[in-house]
């Protein structure tokens, strides 16, 4: 015998109460964390009571009456928003001493002066002698094209670095990293909610690669990049480019939209429109295999050698007093007793 009318409104009333409930939880548990990482202290107490006291009201109402309740819900929603939308990035913080800049750059033809260029002198994790340079490269001599992955802890997320190297023995690195305030750490959450910048490091090797292979102990692997020369100069610009603009107009970090891969994919785009969408631009660990995928690693032999061959760590931290890194860290110079 099928349900009556009355027991079937009593089913749909049910579900009406539980989907709006669950929205409810939903919106409320965003904004906490919102308010989370956007404020502290005693204002931060004020915040948490304002939203618990509507959220409350809100599920009261809705068993009173259900217009007050949607209206209570969207008025709480709209303040929200509002507020959330006065949230900007900006350039002048105290930022900590390996972000202080980022790379910005002059173009004229071939010749590209690139500004604040680091070449810190790490000693530990965390400390190093800053040292930031002007320097100049030409387009015309560059040679090749590298990319690094570096993971700590899960193979399956990896922090990507792309190197293009030149005649001279130069090679400029590029890392999008989150641009962290003195005193502050990195949250995965929190780069959902606009708590951090973004910024673009130019680097030395010896520098942003030297101190993940010999301070911080990370898996480190080096790929070379297929890629004609025209589109290397075409993502040198990009590059470039997007340091320019962050200068002049800062961005926020995003832990999937806008981090160290995802951004680069975004680059790369502009001049291989087809490049499709990938989890793996998300696993960032796995990237190298959908490079290899998209016919953008030189080399045919299988990843897993690829891989083996391209880990430097081990390497790096043999490296001699006053030997070239980069150079180093390729295979161009016997490995000695490490310092």
């Amino acid at each position: 015998m099928p349900p009556s009318p009355k027991t079937l409104h009593r089913i749909a009333r049910g579900l009406a109460h539980t989907l709006f409930v669950l929205m409810l939880v939903l919106a409320t548990a965003w904004a906490a964390l919102a308010l989370w990482f956007q404020l502290s202290g005693a204002l931060r107490i004020l915040a948490f009571a304002l939203l618990g006291a509507a959220c409350l009201a809100t599920l009261i109402l809705r068993f009173q009456s259900r217009r007050k309740a949607w209206a209570t819900f969207a008025l709480s929603a709209v303040l929200v928003g509002a507020w959330y939308q006065t949230i900007h990035p900006r350039q002048d913080r105290n930022w900590q001493p390996e972000v202080a800049h980022g790379v910005t750059a002059e173009v004229n033809g071939p010749v590209v002066t690139l500004h604040n260029i680091r070449n810190f002198n790490w000693t530990s994790e965390t400390d190093a002698v800053p040292d930031w340079q002007t320097l100049t490269v030409n387009l015309d001599q560059l040679t090749g094209l590298d990319m690094f992955t570096s993971t700590w802890g899960n193979p399956d997320i990896a922090h990507l670095i792309v190197s293009f190297g030149f005649a001279d023995g130069q090679h400029i690195a590029f890392s999008v990293e989150i641009r962290k305030e003195v005193g502050e750490s990195y949250s995965t959450l929190g780069g959902f909610f606009r708590k951090y910048e973004l910024v673009l490091i130019g680097a030395q090797e010896n520098d942003v690669v030297r101190v993940r292979t010999n301070m911080r102990h990370e898996d480190v692997h080096l790929f070379p990049v297929a890629l004609p020369a025209d589109k290397q100069r075409d993502l040198f610009l990009q590059f470039v480019g997007l340091g320019n603009q962050l200068a002049e107009k800062p961005k926020f970090y995003n832990t999937i939209t806008a981090n160290c891969t995802s951004t680069v994919f975004l680059l790369v785009r502009t001049f291989q429109p087809n490049l499709p969408l990938d989890r793996r631009i998300i696993l960032s660990g796995r990237l190298p295999e959908y490079i290899d995928e998209m016919g953008g690693l030189q080399g045919n032999e299988p990843m897993d050698q690829r891989r083996a061959e391209g880990a430097i760590t081990a390497r790096a931290q043999t490296i001699g007093a006053g030997q070239d890194f980069s150079a180093f860290i390729r295979g161009d110079m016997p490995a000695t007793a490490s310092n």
